[in-house]
């Protein structure tokens, strides 16, 4: 159980780092567009508990990247804490393109239908008579698209149904959501479930950023892993610009598809035979995709596979996201916060109140290490226990 236990602290220290006086689960947060100018956010999350700073390269420009590097290593310097520095490739996410509303209503409800265009957005059938007429951002999702098939538009607001195809796209019926209607909007996400997308993971942009990360980053987050191969992809480009250097560089598989969960064994096998190698559960695409009643079971699962292939876990998506973005966190974000310490590391999303989120996220942590690690509970004294032996003067 030892030797067990030590190789997974070994590869988690290699992509987190070592601290040997903290808590063994890591907080990664998320960088606003502020910590690019204001340096007391970035010395205060340190301060706070932040051991991985994440950047977002879907977000802000390598300028606004650059300063936030320059601020995370001097509050490094300052703090005399070490700061890992994870970016993420954005990765080919499926997004309306465009909305043309020939109709007096941009709203969608309940068992209404609209039309998702193949091609131009001009271009749908003469007979439609909806309110609203799409684009997406890939139009290869057609080479698999059939009728049946669910799609899901910004992260689960609109559920709909493909009902029927056409040469120039594909009906949908709207299957659910909020009484009032959804407006359709560009750049709401889109996602086909069922619907095979044969696409490749990295992009013209993440290709481009790669040549910026290499030179900054600990580890890198890649977007839409769906298999070996996908995994095999960024380890070559990344021999190509590094060398036997890239050896050094870990990666990180965001677990978000249906593929990338039933194909996790062999991305494992492949990612962790060339680098230093971690998970990260992105519970948010991944419910979408899933369905959010098996989300949980998911989640333990992968928890459950990772620790048996001595793989570290990152814990991501709406992690104490009310306490984030008001100051107070619901009852139920607390639970997941405490149930989150079974990763190796938990990350925050950006917020106004996110130096507040990571020390209560530390603190939580703290205390739940001595009840469970992993999913080992550890037997520890209890504090209820205790103070009934006191009461009792026992």
């Amino acid at each position: 159980m030892i030797a067990y236990t030590c190789i997974l602290a070994h590869n988690s220290n290699l992509i987190f780092g070592s601290h040997p006086d903290a808590s063994y689960t890591n907080i990664m947060v998320t960088m606003p567009p502020e910590a690019a100018t204001d340096y007391r956010l970035v010395r205060s999350l340190l301060e706070a508990g932040m051991d991985m700073a994440r950047i977002n390269c879907a977000h802000d420009t390598q300028d606004m990247w650059q300063a936030m590097l320059r601020h995370i290593h001097k509050a490094e310097k300052e703090t005399k804490k070490r700061c890992k520095i994870y970016m993420d490739l954005a990765g080919p996410k499926v997004r309306i393109s465009q909305v043309l509303v020939p109709g007096d209503d941009d709203r969608v409800y309940t068992d209404d239908f609209f039309f998702l265009a193949r091609g131009k957005i001009s271009d749908y059938p003469s007979d439609y008579t909806g309110n609203v007429i799409i684009t997406c951002s890939i139009p290869q999702v057609f080479d698999h698209l059939q009728e049946g098939d669910p799609v899901v538009i910004d992260d689960g607001k609109l559920n709909c149904v493909v009902t029927r195809l056409t040469p120039q796209g594909a009906y949908l019926r709207v299957v659910s959501t909020k009484a009032k209607g959804f407006r359709l909007k560009n750049k709401r996400s889109l996602n086909f479930p069922k619907t095979p997308l044969d696409i490749t993971p990295l992009t013209k942009k993440d290709l481009t950023d790669l040549d910026f990360i290499i030179h900054h980053a600990d580890a890198i987050g890649y977007s839409f892993v769906r298999n070996r191969a996908d995994i095999l992809l960024l380890q070559d480009e990344l021999q190509k610009q590094l060398g036997n250097k890239a050896r050094n560089m870990a990666i990180i598989a965001k677990i978000e598809t249906r593929d990338s969960v039933h194909n996790l064994p062999e991305i494992i096998v492949q990612a962790a035979s060339r680098n230093p190698f971690g998970v990260m559960i992105a519970r948010g695409d991944l419910a979408v995709e899933a369905g959010y009643h098996r989300l949980a079971e998911l989640q333990e699962e992968i928890l459950w596979i990772c620790e048996a292939a001595h793989v570290p876990v990152i814990w991501a998506t709406q992690v104490l996201e009310n306490l984030v973005k008001t100051g107070i966190p619901s009852r139920a974000e607390i639970t997941d916060a405490a149930m989150s310490e079974r990763a190796e590391c938990v990350m925050l999303n950006k917020g106004p109140y996110i130096v507040k989120a990571v020390s209560s996220l530390a603190d939580i942590v703290k205390r739940m290490e001595g009840h469970q690690y992993k999913k080992a509970p550890q037997l520890r004294t209890l504090h209820i226990a205790e103070d009934t032996l006191k009461e009792f003067d026992l």
